[in-house]
């Protein structure tokens, strides 16, 4: 059976393979957080995010700013409602600059 534990980073990107032992060195140091199976047996350690370190990267970093939401309404029903961007006709000029600058003249 194989005995090397996975160590993780804390972004969940893999560091190497380490035996028991040293996790357990880790542990005992409060580096990694273990996690562990029902029976007790040590699936992986997960380096503890320390002071200074970059924060570990979030689904959002990729995918932007959410421009639709659930808005709770006062009848207790739940809708999805678009973010408004820009006030009143701030936008409006530039919306339509790029509108016309798609527009091809038909032949």
């Amino acid at each position: 059976m194989n005995s090397q534990i996975p160590l993780y980073k804390s972004d969940g990107q893999l560091v190497e393979w380490i035996s028991p032992s040293q996790a357990g060195r880790l542990e005992r140091l409060h580096l990694v957080q273990v996690v562990r199976h029902r029976k007790g047996h040590v699936s992986r350690c997960i380096l503890r995010q320390r002071p200074g370190d970059a924060r570990p990267t979030r689904p959002t970093d990729y995918v932007g700013t959410r421009y639709c939401y659930r808005e709770h309404l006062d009848s207790g029903h739940e809708v999805w409602t678009l973010r408004r961007l820009g006030r009143g006709n701030e936008l409006r000029p530039i919306f339509l600059q790029v509108l016309t600058d798609c527009l091809v003249v038909a032949e």
